[in-house]
């Protein structure tokens, strides 16, 4: 049976131990919102970068 795909599902990935991780099931308008805050936050990572710095000092969202 052919259903309309009503979520988007996200899966976060595995924890520290290898265990199966998080997953998000979003409606399409929050994975639009989340994937322009990924967007914006991206660009300012970019710019904000210093050069020779640790790429994993990043901001959380």
């Amino acid at each position: 049976m052919d259903r309309p795909i009503s979520r988007v599902t996200l899966d976060v990935g595995r924890d520290l131990g290898g265990e199966p991780g998080v997953w998000a099931a979003l409606t399409a308008e929050e994975a639009r919102d989340l994937a322009a805050l990924l967007l914006a936050h991206a660009t300012e990572a970019e710019h904000r970068a210093p050069v020779g710095g640790d790429p994993q000092a990043g901001r959380h969202i």
